[in-house]
């Protein structure tokens, strides 16, 4: 059970190692599929499929808050599901058990976004096969694919409301964070200091400029991937139009 403990001698993470490498290739390969196959994806009969991934990311929850309980590190300030990327899950189980859009918006660009970045440069501290690793990439990598599987196969696009929403949306959770991370002495959302580990954010300046600056990035990046996502529903309208 030493995959399952506290210790992590033996599961030291390593940016850009065989194993993360090997995850950022599954990675890959799976989001490409959903694309490639995103017309044999939209049946009736993928239902039970969304309900068993809710499922399962429920039960991947639940075992990580055991982990850290049976080990003796839930702590409050690091251990509520307030990070963005834990929203984004929260999202995304709720997304698979409703469909509904709006859930699907304020999801698309947390996922392709924020748990991409996550995904590529990850705060982790232990390897493979340790239960942290697979928990952190499943999670992680589930909520890019189902954010992927209702845009490709579900045809849920996101507009330019959907990029104010959910600035809205994040915007309106921030003070809540601040005087959370206040109460609890802690970090979420990384607003009280970066990740100790290597990150994304190692290049987005000194505290406190790199939170203003990742917002920022937030916004440009929403607008880009939303301006891309609408040439190409235009493009892909005017091909079914022709056919």
């Amino acid at each position: 059970m030493e995959w399952f403990g506290k210790s992590h001698k033996s599961f030291n993470f390593e940016m850009f190692s065989a194993s993360h490498l090997v995850t950022l290739a599954i990675f890959l390969l799976i989001s490409c599929a959903i694309f490639r196959y995103r017309k044999m994806l939209n049946g009736d009969g993928w239902r039970r499929f969304e309900i068993g991934a809710a499922i399962s990311l429920i039960l991947n929850e639940i075992l990580n808050h055991g982990w850290m309980m049976m080990n003796g590190v839930w702590k409050l300030g690091r251990s509520l599901p307030l990070e963005l990327c834990n929203i984004g899950l929260l999202l995304c189980i709720l997304l698979l058990l409703t469909r509904k859009k709006i859930i699907f918006e304020l999801l698309f660009f947390i996922a392709v976004l924020g748990a991409t970045q996550a995904i590529v440069t990850p705060a982790l501290t232990y390897d493979f096969p340790h239960f942290r690793f697979i928990h952190f990439f499943y999670a992680h990598m589930m909520v890019v694919w189902v954010a992927l599987y209702f845009l490709c196969a579900r045809k849920y696009y996101p507009t330019f409301h959907s990029v104010i929403k959910q600035i809205v949306f994040i915007n309106l959770l921030l003070p809540a964070i601040l005087l959370i991370n206040n109460q609890s002495d802690g970090n979420y959302w990384f607003l009280r200091h970066k990740p100790k580990t290597p990150s994304f954010f190692d290049i987005l300046g000194p505290y406190p400029w790199y939170i203003f600056t990742l917002e920022s990035l937030l916004v440009i990046l929403s607008l880009i991937v939303w301006f891309i996502l609408k040439k190409w529903e235009k493009s892909h309208e005017e091909r079914t139009g022709l056919n």
